[in-house]
């Protein structure tokens, strides 16, 4: 048997809270992940004095003030508030839909005027409840913006036309008729000063915690199975399962990251997201703006949306009811394995926030210790 009381797969933002918080009650923990870093999708790098997303912007933020305070253990948040802004066939709007979006595109001054455009425009829907993600949109927020702002982009983020896409995606983006550029609206905001690498480095620093990277749990997966008493595992639930009951979809994505030179800014903002159907990428990461940064060069990251296939990184999990049916075929299977907890987004295939990460992740420490 192994020296170790548990097993974590995967060095991500699930996995090593659970592991720190299990070291913390005396355990002996292993953590394996099959990438060369820690920190999974939210590993950012130094390079030329910035720390880079290498696999995308991730901006924490959260209502719950547990689990900010609970963060704040391990680093410092700067104030960082997410603005991004929209480039349509070379015009600017911002973002999220907000009063300066309806100015930008109508040129209404009050919120009376926007909201009586959106209601004229909402009139082509007959007043009919959206079936999918196109009829969401425009009940929301009306055609101009839905064909500039959401149809093509929609398209290039899924793979799907919006008629094919469920209603509830788009119900995440806020629409606010103020002049409020600030897409999130919860209490806490920021980006982890010196990058969100520090923060699992902290966490898996406990000498109960050995951590093993360039591990592919698949290589070893029966001896894994046979010699450790409880297992985390973050990883895809249907790949766990050698995919027997099908294929779970995803979408992936592909980055192109680039340092410039001599060039001290190079689009304004920390994120630029492309709406045309003509520009191939969805969006620009200027990773410096994140943290303020002043130093004399600039490193951009250019984000393709792409259809997955099994060997790629699987980035945002398809909820559409054919899934959704097959990932609870999953979890009955998952239940009958007595030494196997599944964790993280794609352990229980769904979108989860930073902030719903972490919270996941003690709500399982909570079962197993309390």
């Amino acid at each position: 048997m192994s020296e170790f009381d548990y097993l974590v797969v995967g060095a991500g933002l699930f996995g090593s809270t659970f592991a720190y918080e299990a070291a913390k009650r005396g355990c002996r923990v292993k953590v394996i992940d099959k990438r060369d870093h820690l920190g999974g999708n939210i590993y950012t790098e130094r390079v030329a004095g910035i720390d880079v997303h290498r696999y995308g912007a991730h901006i924490f933020h959260t209502n719950n003030k547990s689990i900010w305070d609970y963060l704040n253990q391990f680093t410092e948040f700067n104030h960082f508030v997410n603005a991004p802004i929209a480039n349509y066939q070379g015009k600017l709007y911002n973002l999220p839909f907000n009063m300066n979006t309806f100015y930008q595109l109508w040129g209404t001054l009050t919120p009376a005027e926007a909201q009586a455009k959106i209601a004229e425009q909402r009139e082509v829907l007959a007043g009919k409840d959206p079936q999918n993600l196109e009829e969401q949109a425009i009940t929301l927020v009306g055609t101009d913006i839905y064909h500039t702002l959401i149809k093509e982009y929609t398209k290039k983020q899924w793979g799907k036309d919006p008629k094919e896409l469920p209603a509830f995606i788009i119900k995440r983006l806020p629409v606010r008729f103020t002049f409020d550029n600030n897409y999130f609206s919860d209490n806490y905001q920021g980006i982890p000063i010196g990058g969100y690498t520090e923060i699992i480095k902290k966490m898996l620093a406990s000498d109960q915690i050995v951590v093993e990277t360039e591990v592919d749990f698949f290589d070893n997966k029966v001896e894994y199975l046979q010699n450790y008493p409880k297992i985390i595992y973050s990883g895809m639930i249907d790949e766990f399962f050698d995919y027997q009951l099908g294929t779970l979809a995803y979408r992936s994505l592909r980055f192109e990251t680039e340092l410039l030179q001599g060039v001290a800014n190079y689009q304004g903002n920390a994120v630029v997201n492309y709406t045309d159907g003509q520009t191939p990428y969805t969006r620009i990461i200027e990773h410096k703006h994140f943290n303020f940064g002043q130093q004399p060069d600039t490193i951009i990251t250019k984000e393709y949306s792409k259809d997955w296939h099994q060997g790629d990184e699987a980035y945002y999990p398809i909820n559409d009811d054919e899934n959704t049916q097959l990932y609870k075929k999953y979890v009955k299977l998952a239940k009958k394995e007595d030494n196997v907890l599944f964790g993280g987004r794609l352990g229980t295939y769904q979108y989860l926030n930073m902030d719903q990460v972490v919270a996941s992740a003690l709500a399982m420490v909570k079962r197993e210790f309390n």
